[in-house]
């Protein structure tokens, strides 16, 4: 039997970052189902920094990453993860809401045409949220996984958690192909399969919910297109980016409740997704160059969760990131570390209360 301090189940970016705050004091071990870390909705992600993302009290762990993503340590990276481009959230009628405290400003029609060159008639007015910024999300995560390895940190990829048992103080967890671990804490890192990996340790599931989101990238009959403004509905029904000169990155911003599975897109949601494209500008579609979809876990009401939980011993959540999690990662890492270790948190999410994304909340 291998024995650790802890035992982390997922090696996505919400393990891979908690596993890089605490392997430097903690023996730990990521455990990955699949053949490397990050295959699911970490690896399929379109991911931006967007601080009015997910409501205000995701907005503390959004703030208090921004600075780490744009600067991190020396020893971390020699390079920012981020690549600003502004958000436009468009409106028919009337102006967006967004989160006190979010640097935003008013677009009206004249300014939008020239930001959006093509927008149909019935875009009225828009929020312009300068900040936004696309996270560069391979490096962001390989970053963390080898911060975690120079720290002591083990993984075993290709490595499924079948079941734990809690038995005098310690975890005894056995894997798929029979080998059986020993831990003070298993970490539940698992995003989509968070619950299912709860069932398996005798833990009462939270009730997180994988939704199946879908994104396309088209060619379309436009240039200059690179480095155009993300641009949203701000009533929720689609959002999309430039990737290249002449092609976007495009979802219908849908949730759709799936089973936890390695998802992919399905023909109807592509084609919603170009028909709400094509009511917002008059950009003539060429092709569909790819397609993929990631499946998004929220729990309940929608906040994270990061905490032991209230009935199991050593038994700790870190899920429910729904579809902020990697913009997140730094500072829920780093929160969700100072409760694991019962340690004093780090100065910069020294002013979050935890209580408020701990598991308790559900009690």
């Amino acid at each position: 039997m291998s024995d650790f301090d802890v035992i982390i189940v997922g090696g996505g970016i919400a393990g891979a970052s908690l596993g890089a705050e605490i392997s430097g004091s903690r023996r730990t071990l990521i455990v990955e189902a699949e053949e490397f870390c990050g295959f699911h909705s970490t690896g399929r992600s379109a991911a931006f920094w967007l601080e009015s993302y997910g409501g205000p009290k995701v907005a503390l762990l959004s703030s208090a990453s921004r600075p780490f993503l744009e600067s991190p340590p020396a020893d971390f990276a020699d390079r920012g993860f981020l690549r600003t481009r502004g958000d436009l959230h468009l409106s028919r009628e009337g102006w967006p809401e967004l989160p006190p405290g979010i640097e935003c400003r008013r677009v009206e029609r004249p300014e939008l045409e020239r930001m959006l060159p093509g927008v149909r008639p019935n875009w009225r007015c828009a929020l312009f949220e300068p900040a936004c910024a696309d996270i560069d999300v391979a490096a962001l995560h390989s970053a963390y996984l080898s911060r975690f390895r120079k720290c002591g940190g083990e993984v075993a990829t290709a490595m499924r958690l079948t079941s734990a048992s809690h038995r005098d103080g310690r975890w005894v967890a056995e894997l798929n192909d029979g080998s059986v671990l020993s831990a003070a804490v298993i970490v539940n890192a698992a995003g989509a399969w968070a619950d299912d990996v709860a069932k398996a340790c005798g833990v009462q599931p939270l009730g997180i919910e994988p939704m199946r989101r879908t994104m396309v990238q088209l060619r379309v009959g436009r240039s200059g297109l690179r480095d155009l403004p993300l641009v949203d509905d701000a009533a929720g029904n689609f959002y999309f980016k430039g990737e290249s000169d002449s092609s976007i990155w495009l979802s219908p911003h849908d949730e759709i409740p799936s089973d936890p599975c390695d998802a992919a897109p399905e023909e109807i949601d592509i084609a919603i997704a170009i028909d709400r494209f094509e009511h917002v500008v008059d950009w003539p579609v060429e092709r569909v160059e790819r397609s993929w979809a990631g499946l998004r876990s929220f729990a309940p009401d929608r906040l994270p969760v990061y905490g032991f939980d209230r009935q199991r011993p050593g038994f700790f959540w870190c899920a429910g990131q729904g579809g902020f999690g990697i913009q997140t990662a730094p500072a829920a890492a780093r929160l969700a570390a100072a409760v694991l270790l019962d340690e004093q948190p780090d100065a910069i999410v020294a002013h979050i209360d935890p209580a408020i994304f701990s598991p308790a909340r559900f009690s």
